[in-house]
C-alpha cells in the first residue's frame, strides 16, 4: 500500500502562494488519483482538488477554481499543489489522499470513490 507524506506548507502573508507537495513510497502512484484536502480549525475536512496519474487529468472543486492547480510527475513519484492569492481563511492543514483511479477504467470522473492512503498532512497559516 502507498504511504503518502506532504510537504511545503508554512507561513505566508495574504495573496501570496504555496507549492505543496505529496511524495509516495512503497508503490509508485501508477494507477491511483490523488486528492488533496484542506481541514480548518474547528471545521470538517474538505476536498481541494483531484489529479489522475493515469492521464493527467484534474478536477478543482468551485470554491478553488481560481486559486489552485495541481500536478504531477510520475517519475518523483510526487503530485503539487499549487496555491495562489491565498487568503487568512485559506489556514488549515493540508492533506493529499490516494485512491483507485477510475480514469484507468475508462470513466470520465477523476476524484476516486473512495481514498485508501492518507497522509499525514502539511500545516499552511495565512496571516494578514
Amino acid at each position: 500500500q502507498v504511504q503518502l507524506v506532504e510537504s511545503g506548507g508554512g507561513l505566508v502573508q495574504a495573496g501570496g502562494s504555496l507549492s505543496l507537495s505529496c511524495t509516495a513510497s512503497g508503490a509508485t502512484l501508477d494507477g491511483y488519483a490523488i486528492g488533496w484536502f484542506r481541514q480548518a480549525p474547528g471545521k470538517e475536512r474538505e476536498g481541494v482538488s483531484c489529479l489522475s496519474t493515469t492521464d493527467g487529468s484534474t478536477h478543482i472543486l468551485y470554491s478553488w477554481s481560481d486559486r489552485v492547480t495541481t500536478s504531477g510527475d510520475n517519475a518523483k513519484n510526487t503530485v503539487y499543489l499549487q496555491l495562489k492569492r491565498l487568503k487568512v481563511e485559506d489556514t488549515g492543514r493540508y492533506y493529499c489522499a490516494a485512491g483507485p483511479d477510475p480514469r484507468r477504467g475508462g470513466s470520465a470522473t477523476v476524484c476516486p470513490r473512495q481514498y485508501t492512503s492518507w497522509g499525514q498532512g502539511t500545516q499552511v497559516t495565512v496571516s494578514s
